[in-house]
């Protein structure tokens, strides 16, 4: 093994039979090239500005395996993948991107949610779904009425992702060598879902409480330092976080089934940890809408919702594209930035010998 390679290389020919089983799991490769070739023609500027930030923790472990041989005797790796374990930086950074963009890409989707759950709804702000919720949202109040408040989200959705993905896999790390070492252990993603919870609600709830404000039919809010000035003014500072202790309610049994799935899914679609678009996204995916039918009942509680059917209809669609993109996101800009940087060592440790 090698100290400073990254983990399986596997070779464009098809494996022989009998050939190395550690190569297995990477059956989706042409499309995982295809697929991550352009994300990283398209994120490498942001990736190399951004990453001269991050220290390469000296734990770093990484694995090789090695595929077998060609006729020649020549191998020629074509594939890399993630290092076992990435800085709590780089979690940051990739968890920050991951929040930013999947708040960003479904706050239409949020928006509709929003109205369609509220406790006593305007007459003209009822709705039987959310393609029409949307298309009358745009058709009588604006193209962008949908997108009203998605500035303070996008703002507060950065370090709360930040948090919450560095703390997760931080915890996850030691209570799994714990509890189970060197095996995915459930009480161990469960515990650690719990408590990046926490830090995320910290810092997102007073960005929740403006959001909803906002996005409410014939709402008075039109911009949101208006909206922060008239609560803090009305109501004082406890209003911002009023709904903490609910939204943890929630929260923290939807974290904990939605990290737990997506490591069980992880576990039986990637079990060798790749870099794999299409099992991270298969796998929040899944998760994200086994975790929003099962604690809809408490997201009701929360927002003071009544019981009606297209209020879980609205929660289950915007939760599964929601995490898919936040987990397919995360795990890209994770393995992208490691890469960059393990690319960098070699050029500098090559340029000084």
């Amino acid at each position: 093994m090698e100290a400073d390679g990254f983990m399986s290389r596997r070779l464009m020919s098809a494996e022989t039979p009998g050939g190395n089983g550690g190569v297995a799991g990477a059956s989706a490769g042409a499309e995982i090239r295809w697929l991550g070739g352009r994300m990283w023609g398209v994120s490498e500027g942001i990736v190399g500005g951004l990453s001269s930030r991050i220290a390469v923790e000296s734990e770093l472990q990484t694995v090789q395996v090695r595929a077998p041989a060609e006729a020649s005797g020549t191998p020629e790796p074509d594939y890399e993948c993630l290092p076992q374990h990435a800085s709590t930086s780089t979690h940051m950074l990739a968890g920050a991107v991951a929040g930013i963009m999947e708040h960003c890409l479904m706050y239409p989707v949020d928006c509709v949610k929003t109205r369609m759950q509220s406790l006593q709804p305007e007459p003209a702000a009822r709705y039987r779904n959310v393609a029409e919720a949307l298309w009358r949202i745009v058709r009588t109040e604006g193209v962008w009425r949908p997108m009203r408040g998605l500035n303070v989200t996008a703002t507060g959705a950065g370090p709360a992702h930040a948090l919450y993905f560095a703390c997760y896999e931080k915890v996850k790390k030691v209570l799994g060598d714990a509890v189970h070492p060197g095996h995915n252990s459930h009480l161990a993603n469960g515990a650690a879902a719990c408590m990046a919870t926490l830090l995320h609600d910290a810092f997102m709830n007073p960005a929740e409480v403006v959001k909803q404000r906002m996005q409410m039919y014939n709402s008075p809010h039109r911009r949101v330092l208006d909206c922060m000035a008239a609560v803090w003014r009305e109501e004082g500072a406890r209003a911002f976080y009023r709904s903490y202790t609910t939204q943890l309610t929630m929260n923290v049994p939807f974290q904990a089934l939605h990290f737990m799935t997506y490591e069980y899914l992880q576990q039986m679609l990637n079990p060798h940890r790749q870099y794999n678009p299409v099992s991270h996204m298969a796998s929040g995916a899944l998760a994200g809408a086994l975790a929003a039918a099962a604690t809809t009942p408490l997201d009701v509680c929360k927002t003071l919702l009544n019981t009606q059917e297209a209020g879980v209809q609205a929660r289950i669609i915007y939760q599964v594209p929601s995490t898919a993109i936040s987990w397919s996101v995360y795990e890209f800009f994770k393995y992208a930035i490691t890469k960059h940087h393990h690319e960098k060592l070699v050029r500098e440790g090559g340029a000084k010998n």
